[in-house]
């Protein structure tokens, strides 16, 4: 499904060179539960952007579903990033004036469907996530863990191949950060790949695959596996 063949990225800083990603080679297949752990600057965020088509190498391959999607335009890659990704952070970035339900929406507003197609997904996306008698609150109205729980939906609501999350618990205490793992590895055990960036070497456990980063390569791979997950009413 992913594909990355020898990715750099660099930047300039001044008259410095900056290799925040340095011959980077990784594949990662449809449902896989993936975490990227490291200390600060090591190329975990960097990595997921790249992934997330939210950047781009400065040389090197990456192929999604066989396609080399380092060729193609602009306009290309946000129909892509659209369609097959997506995106969980640790801030939320909901829109603070619109409700829960249409924050959910805007993924399928932006893909161009139609009202009638809109409604019945968001309401579905929502009651799954238990968040039903939340869909007309404000991000304000909302603790902590409903807001990640609206941008998961909003996320998923496109019905992505891939979920990109970074840091998703970061912003939360204890107990609702236990529901958002939960929620992300039910989706993952339905075949949702998971790409999970995150400080907490207890998360990152969790997946079956962690991959350690340093100063932008990949710097060991260990093999876990991913506890059972079934499926779970969140308060």
């Amino acid at each position: 499904m992913i594909e990355l063949s020898h990715i750099h990225r660099n930047f300039q800083v001044g008259d410095q060179t900056v290799h925040a990603l340095d011959d980077v080679t990784l594949t990662i297949k449809s449902g896989d539960y993936v975490s990227i752990m490291g200390p600060s600057g090591s190329g975990k965020s960097t990595l997921l952007n790249l992934l997330g088509l939210l950047d781009q190498p400065s040389s090197g391959i990456y192929r999604l579903n066989g396609k080399d999607v380092t060729a193609l335009s602009d306009i290309e890659q946000a129909r892509v990033r659209n369609r097959e990704i997506g995106f969980v952070f640790q801030m939320f970035h909901l829109v603070p004036r619109l409700s829960a339900a249409e924050n959910v929406e805007l993924p399928l507003i932006l893909a161009g469907l139609p009202p009638e197609q809109r409604r019945p997904r968001v309401a579905e996306a929502l009651e799954e996530l238990h968040l039903t008698d939340r869909s007309h609150h404000k991000p304000d109205q909302l603790s902590g863990g409903q807001r990640q729980r609206v941008a998961i939906a909003r996320a998923t609501v496109t019905r992505p191949n891939v979920l990109l999350a970074d840091e998703p618990t970061g912003n939360l205490d204890h107990t609702s950060g236990q529901d958002v793992v939960r929620i992300l590895e039910d989706l993952n055990q339905r075949g949702l790949t998971l790409i999970m960036v995150t400080h907490d070497p207890e998360m990152g456990s969790r997946a079956r695959r962690q991959l350690h980063m340093l100063d932008g390569r990949l710097d060991a791979e260990l093999a876990g596996q991913a506890p059972d997950t079934p499926r779970h009413d969140t308060p």
